[in-house]
């Protein structure tokens, strides 16, 4: 080999090298399988891997980086860069995000669920705390309103869940403890399992868990109506790893939030409009539950729940009345706009 084409040689390899260097890869661990719930995050790593020719890509694990329950603290230690989590898993670590747990909010869509979750994410409040684990909120996995569905004889009365053994976390299952349900904070992924072998006799989940996880499967019926409210998913990412990024590799990503939202919301709202359907091919009854119950529902779960929600935030430290207001001035933001 001549000297010159061994110069050219070894100066290519040295590109290569550079260039390899030069690409950015994150880990993304989120879980069951794909779904409604996680398109937005398949959609924001195909438009940073756009916007940055190929220089700045994520491989999405789900199961294969870490528990669901166990994300954040994957996050914390840099165990990957970018995860999901759900507050109700762990809402000691996140309790000011809790706020977007609570029964009986009044948020009607998922437009609005995205407003008040934002709104939330950006107070600095919530950034310290999600700082003590070295993540940054980056955007929300908006759901609709939890229902139940349900074995055996469909409840449609208050005084039919006394004693009904349901899977809920966070505000839904002080939601459900309120009039005599007894929850259970198995995860997602095991809730088919429970309702299957009788640990649970309901399970409360948006329209798209109840497909992923298969409760659907088990069902009886489904309370069409009943609307407690809904878990907050958010998706963060490690702080390092953020900061890591060049100029424009964090411009594709920040950039890409809105776009990303947007595609989620789309596909979910195709994903509501089978619902019907979904239901009279599983022979699945479709319960209302009647404007006096839930009247009573929201009596004995809202408002009190509300206020002891305040008062033991307030109590750690947390501007608990702050966050709670926020929930509903950006309500009204968003209803005076449209």
């Amino acid at each position: 080999m001549s000297h010159l084409t061994a110069k050219l040689l070894c100066t290519a390899i040295a590109c290569t090298f550079v260039t390899e260097a030069a690409a950015t890869e994150w880990n993304v661990s989120v879980w069951g399988k794909r779904r409604a719930f996680t398109e937005h995050i398949h959609k924001i790593a195909e438009l940073v891997e756009q916007k940055t020719d190929g220089g700045f890509t994520m491989n999405i694990s789900y199961g294969g980086l870490s528990k669901n329950t166990e994300n954040l603290d994957g996050i914390s230690i840099g165990a990957f860069e970018m995860a999901q989590f759900c507050a109700g898993y762990h809402a000691d670590k996140n309790r000011a995000i809790t706020v977007l747990e609570l029964p009986f909010l009044g948020v009607a869509n998922l437009d609005e669920e995205v407003a008040v979750s934002h709104a939330v994410y950006a107070h600095p409040a919530v950034a310290n705390e999600m700082a003590q684990w070295n993540a940054k909120m980056l955007m929300t996995s908006p759901m609709p309103q939890y229902n139940l569905v349900g074995t055996g004889e469909a409840r449609d009365e208050l005084s039919e869940f006394d004693g009904m053994r349901v899977r809920a976390t966070g505000g839904l299952g002080d939601a459900f403890s309120a009039v005599g349900g007894v929850p259970t904070s198995v995860t997602s992924s095991e809730a088919y399992q429970a309702m299957e072998s009788g640990v649970v006799d309901t399970v409360a989940f948006a329209q798209h868990a109840h497909l992923s996880f298969g409760t659907i499967n088990q069902a009886a019926w489904w309370t069409a109506n009943l609307n407690p409210g809904t878990v907050n998913c958010p998706v963060v990412v490690n702080i390092d790893a953020y900061e890591s990024l060049s100029d424009a590799e964090r411009e594709a990503l920040d950039s890409s939030v809105d776009e990303a939202i947007a595609y989620y919301l789309e596909n979910y709202g195709e994903l509501l409009k089978q619902w019907d359907d979904v239901l009279a091919e599983k022979n699945v009854e479709k319960v209302m539950i009647s404007d006096e119950e839930l009247s009573k529902f929201k009596e004995v779960a809202g408002k009190p729940i509300h206020d002891a929600w305040i008062a033991e935030m307030s109590a750690q430290g947390l501007p608990a009345q702050e966050l709670y207001d926020l929930v509903f001035t950006t309500l009204d933001e968003v209803r005076a706009s449209n």
